[in-house]
């Protein structure tokens, strides 16, 4: 069945172009058909990740990348959704890519060779320590839905399958497991790492202004 608009985007501007230097002017002669929020129609890569920098949010989401998981890219397309302040992928460096649909070329995304390298970076970062939190359904993990989510912190997610591998549940400040109810064991890493990232937002992110973006023209 049909849905949505027949394309992405808009077509070349129309009439006058504007003033500015974050206006693209091959987007504004071509037309813009990225998958960016209104905001940014017609703007540069350079000038969207210039003002996304200026509004980045206090936490970091984390991937092991031992076996290539393809949940990776959803993980980091979820993460320039909620304007993470950093992605960080331990492990190997080459990661899937395909999920991100080229949202990681908005996000600052760090490469860490393991988990105790992620974690001395995180508690060495300027301002104050970045706790570390692993997600994962393990024997002892506590509850993220009755938990104060503290505005500085690392989600860090484990392999599809796996989970946390050892060294990250030893490195981790504290694990926590997200509720289930049903017959599955456990639930997608991806749709885990957005519950997650939702959590915080829930608790710390300003609703109030034009930041929060619920919906577009186009």
């Amino acid at each position: 069945m049909p849905h949505g608009p027949p394309e992405v985007g808009v077509g070349p501007w129309v009439g006058p172009w504007p003033d500015g230097a974050e206006y693209d002017a091959q987007l504004l002669a071509e037309g813009d058909r990225r998958n960016v929020v209104d905001r940014y129609r017609y703007w540069t890569l350079a000038a969207i990740v210039a003002d996304l920098d200026r509004r980045r949010h206090d936490f970091h989401v984390a991937i092991e990348n031992w076996q290539h998981d393809f949940n990776i890219g959803t993980i980091v397309r979820s993460a320039n959704a909620f304007l993470a302040r950093e992605v960080h992928i331990v492990g190997n460096r080459r990661w899937n890519r395909r999920g991100a649909m080229v949202t990681d070329r908005y996000q600052h995304v760090r490469h860490h060779r393991d988990v105790p390298a992620l974690a001395a970076y995180l508690h060495e970062q300027p301002g104050g320590p970045v706790a570390l939190w692993g997600i994962d359904n393990l024997p002892g993990s506590l509850h993220l839905e009755t938990t104060e989510v503290p505005r500085r912190v690392c989600f860090l997610f484990g392999q599809e399958g796996p989970g946390l591998s050892e060294p990250a549940r030893d490195a981790c400040d504290a694990t926590f497991s997200i509720a289930q109810f049903g017959s599955t064991r456990s639930i997608n890493a991806s749709a885990a790492a957005a519950i997650a990232m939702h959590s915080w937002i829930r608790t710390h992110a300003d609703l109030s202004g034009g930041d929060a973006w619920r919906g577009s023209e186009h």
